[in-house]
């Protein structure tokens, strides 16, 4: 039997409990996506190997891991279901937010069950005014991931003040009963994450349920200071963006070992009865493939290490180095992708099946790459922008 991809990172305990639960992820992914959200089963997969908890604060219950711990397990967990990877790891991404939050929010949300999954769209696609002791609040969220099986959402809204103008962005806390889903998740790749719109009007947000982002960015939320990890002093741009990046590790690796194991025996059509085990273009398509998925897990493990020693000081992450994280981000996603491309060509017809690992996986690296945030070329601008002493493109950094 070939070889296949080893992430050569060291086994952990949640590393170990993630690849456990993927191998059973793997016999709902199918039904996941045919559902358009995740399966009940795969979720309470999750839940009860505490997965979703990874970066929970421990004062509300959770593991209070690190951010290697989450690259780790969401990928494993990918390996199996690409949409329950992309899932958990915004399941964990919402539940290190929500650690950044006031005492009271965090206590709202966990008090009752310390297993709550909280779903966002962090995006300020809503609009708040002020009020007495809080705020009122509509909007139209799309792409909320997970949120059919999510206790809370966290929804990003612009604030005016009494004479209308902009005051504050930010995120606030909201029982997910509170909002309206929409069914319009119909999409070709991350189908099964059940990404809908929500929406809300008229809706009463306490005063302590609000985040404001530019804080957060500053590092000056009220949560940071509550927890003994140095986790919540973490940059909040590069840390957001490391959350959608993870799950193309696992689909990646999955796809190659799904080309490298249908390799043995395999003859190519309209060949002299080649072998596509033997022939020189696979030999360089298997090693350019497993380059590009081992370069983007160390892209991500190494933007980690540096976010975690800014953190561990207690110091602010220089712009630079933030616009380089998010561009790594970017960078480290397009591998995966460009990876699974030259296996997805090489597979042949056979390959178009839809039950095919290595035409699912295309489709949801596809759909990551697309992700606002880690667009290649806007990350390309972004950050050349900042090398060259011009003001970014983006106030997102």
């Amino acid at each position: 039997m070939p070889e296949t991809i080893e992430t050569g990172r060291p086994v952990t305990e949640l590393s170990s409990r993630a690849k456990s639960v993927a191998a059973e992820l793997a016999k709902h992914a199918l039904d996941t996506i045919a559902q358009r959200k995740l399966a009940k089963p795969s979720v309470a997969l999750m839940r009860d190997a505490g997965l979703n908890r990874v970066l929970q604060p421990k004062r509300c219950g959770g593991i209070e891991g690190s951010l290697h711990d989450h690259i780790d397990v969401v990928e494993e967990v990918a390996y199996g279901c690409g949409s329950s990877g992309w899932c958990l790891g915004v399941y964990q991404a919402h539940s290190w937010l929500l650690g950044l939050f006031d005492q009271r929010a965090q206590d709202d949300a966990y008090d009752s069950d310390a297993n709550a999954l909280v779903s966002a769209v962090i995006g300020p696609r809503g609009q708040a005014r002020k009020t007495k002791g809080g705020y009122m609040l509509s909007g139209f969220w799309p792409f909320c991931s997970g949120v059919h099986h999510a206790d809370w959402v966290l929804l990003g809204e612009m604030v005016t003040d009494d004479h209308g103008e902009i005051a504050d962005s930010g995120v606030m806390l909201i029982p997910t009963r509170d909002v309206a889903i929409q069914d319009d998740w119909y999409v070709g790749g991350l189908t099964g994450t059940g990404s809908n719109s929500v929406v809300a009007k008229d809706l009463f947000v306490p005063a302590h349920r609000f985040l404001s982002f530019p804080a957060v960015i500053e590092g000056k939320a009220p949560g940071v200071d509550l927890h003994k990890s140095a986790l919540y002093h973490s940059a909040a741009v590069p840390a957001l963006a490391l959350f959608i990046c993870s799950a193309a590790l696992g689909m990646s690796r999955r796809a190659y070992d799904a080309f490298v194991g249908r390799l043995p025996g395999r003859v190519v059509s309209y060949t002299f009865g080649e072998k596509q085990m033997d022939m020189v273009v696979t030999h360089l398509e298997v090693a350019e493939a497993a380059t590009k998925i081992d370069t983007a897990r160390l892209l991500l493990h190494a933007m980690v290490d540096e976010v975690e020693r800014y953190a561990t000081r207690g110091e602010q992450m220089p712009l630079t180095r933030r616009a380089k994280a998010r561009m790594d981000c970017a960078y480290a996603v397009r591998l995966c992708l460009e990876a699974t491309q030259i296996l997805y060509i090489a597979t042949g017809g056979s390959g178009l099946a839809e039950n095919s690992p290595i035409h699912l996986a295309q489709k949801d690296l596809h759909a990551v790459n697309m992700h606002g945030l880690l667009t290649m070329k806007t990350n390309l601008e972004m950050y050349g922008r900042i090398l060259l002493g011009l003001q970014p493109n983006s106030p997102v950094i």
